[in-house]
């Protein structure tokens, strides 16, 4: 099995011991991004949209660094601490994917890392 990490300098880095993503053949396993920015490491200011634009745009850098797109995407996990805002990250979403959308789980959760409202993960494949 060969495994590749894959890094952009375009998403925010790690705040633990994991990688942005890790490639396993045909298949790409990008970790949760939260909507840090990436220039200062911060949490971006404004509400769920901004947050979730920026998490969408961390997730597209760490996909480009891949050689890939939101059109290889299988799978997205969205982790919000309001299940109040899903309609708005729904609508964000949509910004970013086209049909046929990929599978999708939306899981509420009682708290995010530095405080986040959304946090989203991926898996996209190759041909």
């Amino acid at each position: 099995m060969t495994r590749s990490i894959v890094h952009s300098d375009q998403a925010p880095k790690a705040i633990g011991p994991y990688s942005q993503a890790v490639r396993v053949g045909n298949t790409l396993y990008m970790s949760g991004q939260t909507p840090l920015d990436p220039a200062t490491g911060k949490l971006v200011d404004g509400d769920i949209a901004a947050q979730a634009r920026q998490v969408f745009e961390n997730l597209k850098a760490v996909l480009a660094a891949a050689d890939a797109g939101f059109g290889n995407v299988v799978r997205v996990g969205i982790y919000l601490t309001d299940l109040g805002n899903f309609a708005i990250v729904n609508e964000t979403m949509k910004q970013y994917f086209r049909e046929p959308y990929p599978a999708r789980s939306t899981i509420g959760v009682a708290a995010l890392p530095l405080g986040a409202q959304v946090e989203i993960d991926m898996v996209a494949v190759f041909e």
